[in-house]
């Protein structure tokens, strides 16, 4: 369970970037984070991660503070985190030594190494791949790659920080496919995304405006009782496409079963 408690964060002092922020997060959650740019979003995920510590307030991973340094390697070892840019996640030179490199950091026995590999390449599809070099890959296939790195160190949570925000729609395809059937097997997923079809599946939102929680709840129940265009986001085409064609309050996440129903009206 990750909690925000009382979480003040500035860069520069007297522009604060979260304020006063409380939540919790639990364990099997699938949560989706959305706001405009600059609200904040990027920041919460370094907190939750311990990457950046609060000014005032806590955050904690279970029993265990961001702020003790002694709690830091265990909290990273429990929280996994992928980043926007696949480019700047690839350091080893090949996709083998890229997995094994986050295993040996947190001291995986080497008698478990090989099962761990093999079974995090085969979870994003990437397995045919393992003597590839960064070059020889896309930008979706390095961002699998980063996501296999993080499965084989079996964290408790993912953390995916805009991590389809710079691929094409078949690369940001597999990596939700991917995030999932993670959360299918268990993983508590937390993704942080500026594109709002993606947040329809979700179980959870959490809309952020300028430091602060707009909304927490169900994303139906957002996308039916809150202007979006205050926060200067979107309604995903689903949901826009629906109220076009039944001017209704009720919304349907599945847009195929929707355009089906349409058919059959017709």
């Amino acid at each position: 369970m990750i909690t925000f408690d009382h979480v003040h964060f500035y860069y520069k002092k007297g522009q604060p970037v979260i304020n006063n922020m409380s939540f919790t997060i639990g364990t099997g959650e699938f949560v989706a984070i959305v706001g405009s740019n600059g609200c904040g979003k990027s920041t919460i995920a370094k907190l939750m991660d311990g990457l950046l510590l609060p000014k005032k307030g806590s955050v904690t991973f279970n029993n265990l503070d961001t702020s003790r340094p002694t709690d830091l390697d265990m909290i990273h070892e429990h929280i996994g985190f992928v980043f926007q840019n696949p480019e700047d996640q690839f350091i080893t030179t090949n996709v083998m030594d890229e997995v094994v490199f986050g295993m040996e950091n947190i001291r995986v026995p080497r008698e478990e190494i090989q099962s761990r590999l093999d079974h995090a390449l085969r979870a994003v599809q990437m397995e045919d791949y393992l003597d590839s070099m960064p070059h020889q890959l896309s930008g979706g296939q390095k961002q699998r790659v980063a996501i296999a790195a993080i499965v084989a160190m079996r964290p408790q949570f993912i953390i995916f920080d805009e991590a389809t925000s710079m691929l094409d729609p078949l690369g940001r395809e597999h990596v939700l496919s991917i995030m999932h059937e993670l959360h299918r097997l268990g993983m508590t997923i937390i993704h942080i995304t500026h594109h709002m079809e993606e947040v329809l599946s979700a179980e959870r939102i959490l809309v952020i405006h300028e430091g602060r929680i707009e909304f927490d709840g169900n994303p139906l129940t957002f996308f039916e009782t809150v202007d979006v265009k205050d926060y200067q986001l979107e309604l995903p085409f689903a949901v826009r496409l629906y109220q076009m064609l039944y001017q209704s309050t009720s919304l349907m996440a599945d847009w195929k079963e929707m355009i089906r129903i349409q058919w059959s009206i017709n």
